[in-house]
């Protein structure tokens, strides 16, 4: 029995050890705001690294009168958000921000203004900083200030957003994507590896298809991969079965743009705007990932694929005789 609370004790270290990460993810991130007060208080001053709370030094955000004004960092990539640290305005107005809501997430509805809500500030007292550490720490690639009410000011003299990063890499990431034929001018095929798993076809984070027979789309990861895991996000605002039947195809081979490789996964479905992880019992190997939609008539949408594994180790090649 003694054995618990030395677990206990290294889980809470390990959870401390996350969230003592010190790299301020909002500095390399883009800001944005519902709109903005005057040529003092834009959106961007929240993530300068500047924490002067006095407005009229240039360093705080500030939104004109409004009902339910919000403010978002766009991180540029997902993470495991464990902490965000607000800096309230200094020369006036700290009550402005009482019960403004902390919301992260991976999507873009309603301005991201739908994610989760992981915290509510109560108050901040003039010219303070204020951490608000998250009970568990949550995926998103937004972080947004959202304040509830009518005729409200949003004013924000910092966001700092702490946390980490799955150790797995998504290997799509570094690879290069490219499908039948493309609907129109939103749906490219790299939308679904730049990371960003919005899954609202208007905001340009899903793939899409002209209608057609046996649609595909393919990522070549550059060279070949042991894959453990495959996972795919669809399409949230319609048409989540359009996706029913889709074959995950994984090889070496370009021959038929790839679609002649082993088929190492069927998709059955996916419901409407969620992610399903296919993993694999033994790994399979491969360069190119394919989704192939076989019929007639099909339109393919693919608001992201993710692929897990290890690089293959060939071992050395022998050295040439002298």
């Amino acid at each position: 029995m003694k054995c618990i609370p030395v677990l206990f004790l290294l889980f809470l270290k390990t959870i401390s050890a996350l969230s003592e990460n010190k790299t301020n993810l909002a500095l390399g991130g883009e800001a944005t705001q519902i709109d903005t007060y005057d040529g003092l208080g834009v959106a961007s001053n929240a993530i300068d690294g500047n924490t002067d709370s006095n407005y009229m030094h240039g360093s705080c955000t500030h939104t004109l009168e409004n009902t339910n004004p919000w403010w978002r960092v766009d991180l540029q990539d997902s993470y495991f958000i464990t902490s965000v640290k607000v800096t309230n305005r200094g020369d006036c107005c700290a009550r402005r921000l009482n019960r403004a809501q902390i919301r992260v997430g991976n999507s873009l509805l309603n301005n991201g203004n739908d994610n989760p809500v992981v915290a509510t500030i109560s108050r901040i007292l003039a010219d303070r900083p204020e951490t608000y550490t998250l009970a568990k720490p949550t995926e998103g690639r937004y972080v947004n200030v959202f304040l509830p009410g009518r005729k409200k000011y949003l004013t924000l003299c910092e966001v700092e957003v702490y946390g980490y990063q799955d150790e797995k890499k998504n290997m799509a990431r570094g690879g290069v994507a490219t499908q039948i034929d493309t609907y129109d001018e939103l749906g490219a095929a790299s939308n679904a590896i730049d990371g960003n798993r919005d899954s609202i076809y208007s905001h340009k984070s899903c793939t899409h298809t002209l209608t057609t027979s046996d649609p595909w789309w393919r990522v070549d990861l550059r060279y070949e991969h042991a894959i453990t895991s495959i996972v795919v996000k669809n399409r949230g605002d319609c048409c989540a079965q359009r996706l029913d039947g889709a074959e995950i195809r994984v090889g070496n081979s370009l021959a038929n743009n790839g679609n002649d490789n082993p088929v190492a996964i069927t998709i059955s479905h996916i419901p409407l705007g969620l992610s399903k992880t296919f993993k694999f019992t033994k790994p399979v190997e491969g360069r190119y990932v394919n989704v192939f939609l076989p019929g007639t008539d099909k339109y393919l949408t693919l608001c992201e694929v993710e692929v897990y594994g290890d690089d293959v180790d060939k071992g050395e090649s022998p050295e040439s005789p002298m």
